[in-house]
């Protein structure tokens, strides 16, 4: 019998210990194989990488706060919030802390000294629509939100001059038809003021009909992970995946700048190498990304010069763009659709018909959005 109660105690020991070794290589792994998600700015504003919408044990995410800021790091991000639900505690039992802020305070105190900003937030969270689920971020103190009545949440969320946003309104557990659609006391939130945003993109669903009610609305273009594991698990990064994130072009990287920046709807959403946003801050991203690096006349064996010229693009951002060109002028080295990829270049054969110094080159953007089903298009002056 004592031999068994030993062994027994050693398999406990045993399976401790590779627990523990778990837990530190997933802590430790965001630094082994960092990628930061890279965009341009854009004139007059820096384009800062965001994720507002996650979710740690404080709630009913698998990981502890620290993750979270390990991950963002990893993904050179600017900013996160904890957006732990109010109302769902599933793993109270375990972790019976009162305090809805925790998470924020863990994380905060994680990023200190790094480059992230950690912004307190919470998810209101009501089982049945409207008005389903909503996060407020830039709060002071989360506790103040807790309360059985929606409206009176969104009121107190007011008073700390937070920033609102409905979260994932096609979701098909409160929208059968997985069709997202302003109701009445959505519409309540707007006309009080109380309603600011609403994700376009969330985990791993788009909603054009979301991004149609932003339009309509004047709210703001939210895209967020709405992570519960791990993000390198569910958005596969070693095979190119990444998570929904939110652009936000502010003046400066600050918590008041990007908050300024949102409640003045200047974002856009990154979402399965898609860009969705308003074409006055898509179009400039996407020009600032496909940078002209030279242009040259072909020369080809037994000729002096051509009427093709070769124009090369460095595409500077995480991207890639997919591109449908609309000059006037075909090209002699690519069909009429074609791929940049992402932080890469490419030459492109442009048959000019005769030789110029200056030309314009027009592309519809293929996987840029500027409205449901409208793509953004680009023109790009050529100087030889």
């Amino acid at each position: 019998m004592k031999n068994k109660i030993n062994t027994r105690k050693l398999i406990t020991v045993l399976l401790t210990l590779n627990s523990v070794i778990i837990t530190e290589t997933t802590a430790q792994a965001p630094h082994s194989h960092k990628h930061d998600i890279e965009f341009p700015n854009i004139p007059g504003f820096k384009t800062l990488k965001g994720d507002f919408h996650q979710h740690t044990v404080f709630s009913d995410g698998q990981v502890w706060p620290t993750i979270r800021v390990e991950e963002a790091l990893r993904e050179g991000l600017d900013a996160i919030s904890i957006t732990d639900h109010l109302e769902y505690q599933p793993h109270k039992r375990d972790i019976p802390h009162p305090d809805r802020n925790r998470g924020y305070q863990i994380a905060k105190k994680k990023a200190k000294g790094k480059d992230l900003i950690v912004i307190n937030g919470a998810e209101i969270t009501k089982k049945v629509m409207p008005p389903g689920h909503l996060n407020a971020i830039f709060l002071k103190d989360a506790n103040k939100l807790l309360n059985d009545d929606a409206l009176s949440q969104c009121r107190a969320a007011k008073k700390q001059d937070a920033f609102v946003f409905w979260n994932h309104p096609s979701w098909v557990r409160q929208r059968k038809d997985g069709v997202a659609t302003l109701t009445p006391m959505h519409r309540q939130l707007i006309d009080e003021g109380l309603l600011h945003g609403i994700e376009i993109a969330s985990e791993s669903e788009y909603s054009e009909e979301a991004f149609q009610i932003a339009i309509d609305n004047n709210l703001t273009l939210i895209g967020s992970s709405d992570i519960h594991h791990l993000i390198a698990w569910k958005y596969h990064e070693k095979e190119g995946g990444h998570r929904p994130i939110t652009l936000i072009f502010a003046k400066e990287k600050t918590s008041e700048a990007m908050k300024e920046a949102l409640l003045n709807q200047r974002t856009a959403v990154y979402f399965n190498n898609t860009l969705i946003g308003n074409s006055e801050y898509l179009v400039p991203l996407v020009k600032q990304s496909l940078r002209v690096t030279k242009t040259e006349i072909v020369k080809a064996h037994g000729t002096k010069n051509s009427f093709v010229q070769a124009v090369t693009f460095k595409n500077e951002s995480d991207v890639d763009y997919i591109l449908e060109n609309t000059s006037k002028f075909s090209l002699q080295s690519h069909t009429p659709i074609f791929t940049i990829k992402a932080n890469s270049t490419m030459k492109i054969n442009v048959k000019t018909l005769e030789l110029l110094n200056t030309f314009d080159l027009k592309f519809t953007v293929l996987n840029a959005l500027v409205a449901p089903k409208k793509y953004a298009e680009i023109t790009i002056k050529i100087i030889r």
